[in-house]
């Protein structure tokens, strides 16, 4: 009998509920495949929306996982200085199959040190706190770099999803993923990019997001500071 598939998505305060819940749909319409919630405890965790996040096992209680997967959100700002949560990735990636991260997720892979000498991408408004960690920044909607498998922004986490399944079971698996999620997006505007939304709207995003941003950038300074230190 075949072994099945371990796949572990990590999730805490404040994360954005659609970079995991996509990757999760995903995920769990592979056959023979568990899928695990993780966080340090098993209390409900706040999204950025009103859903509420259960995990489902503990970080010390996970097993050795075929796939790792770091959504984003703005509580990954924290994370970037969490021991606990970092040693938890580097014990995951040093064995795992695939290291994968949606949106700002892959900041705090970096900050593990998981991406060193890789390319990575992340939502467009972070590129320049993941070069800050060192990292080749990819615009790419997925990015794939070996092992590594990294997602833009938010809904890029579905494609992420598919992206990792294609390669860890098949194209066919992967796309009976897709048929039976009916993802075949045809968005009402084109305003998905930086480079393709409207000057206006882009102007009115960096602004609303011009404070967390800068609050970013200082816990990403740290972070890469820590890096530096010796042992």
């Amino acid at each position: 009998m075949s072994k099945r598939l371990q796949v572990g998505l990590l999730v805490f305060p404040n994360i954005t509920q659609l970079d995991m819940t996509g990757p999760l749909q995903v995920f769990t319409s592979v056959p023979d495949t568990d899928v695990y919630l993780l966080w340090k405890d098993l209390e409900p965790v706040n999204s950025d929306t009103p859903l509420i996040i259960k995990p489902t096992m503990t970080l010390a209680e996970c097993p050795q996982l075929d796939v790792i997967c770091v959504p984003g959100g703005y509580g990954t700002d924290a994370l970037l200085l969490d021991d606990k949560v970092l040693d938890f990735l580097r014990r995951q990636g040093a064995t795992a199959r695939y290291v994968t991260s949606v949106c700002t997720g892959s900041i705090v892979l970096a900050a593990a040190g998981l991406l060193d000498g890789y390319r990575a991408a992340t939502h467009w408004s972070a590129r320049e706190a993941l070069a800050l960690l060192g990292v080749t920044v990819s615009t790419e909607r997925v990015c794939i770099d070996r092992n590594r498998i990294t997602g833009g922004g938010v809904t890029a986490g579905i494609d992420l999803g598919l992206t990792v399944v294609a390669e860890l079971v098949s194209p066919l698996a992967a796309q009976a993923a897709q048929l039976r999620l009916e993802y075949n997006p045809a968005p009402p505007f084109n305003a998905g990019s930086p480079d393709t939304a409207p000057a206006e709207v882009l102007d009115l995003m960096v602004g609303r997001m011009a404070g967390a941003k800068a609050r970013r950038l200082e816990i990403v300074a740290e972070a890469a500071a820590r890096m530096l230190q010796p042992g």
